[in-house]
């Protein structure tokens, strides 16, 4: 099978502070279903209080990214048979999300 990251930026989840109990039920269900059904890996949120840094092979430790990569927001790793069951799973989390997940494939890896 393959994994399969479902994902979204902050900013694409625009809710109203009303609507937040409704999305964490729904999103938490959503994940529940995915361990159910034994296709959910990992999961969570980004951490944008916590500055990111890069690290060289020396392990010397610079602050910022690569310039142009952003990474914010939640995001689930399934384990799915096809890449119809991934935009499937991908629909129902922008459902509970209220907004679109971008869905990408990892390549195979036979040592991971």
């Amino acid at each position: 099978m393959t994994k399969y990251l479902i994902s979204f930026p902050s900013a694409a989840m625009v809710v109203a502070p009303d609507d937040m109990p409704a999305v964490v039920e729904e999103s938490h269900a959503v994940i529940a279903d995915a361990k159910a059904a034994g296709v959910y890996v990992f999961g969570g949120g980004i951490d944008e209080g916590v500055a990111p840094v890069l690290v060289a092979a020396d392990g010397s430790v610079s602050a910022g990214t690569y310039p142009g990569s952003v990474l914010t927001g939640g995001f689930a790793v399934l384990e799915l048979p096809t890449r119809n069951d991934a935009v499937e799973w991908a629909g129902r989390i922008a459902a509970a999300c209220r907004c679109p997940q971008e869905l990408r494939e990892f390549g195979y890896d036979p040592e991971s």
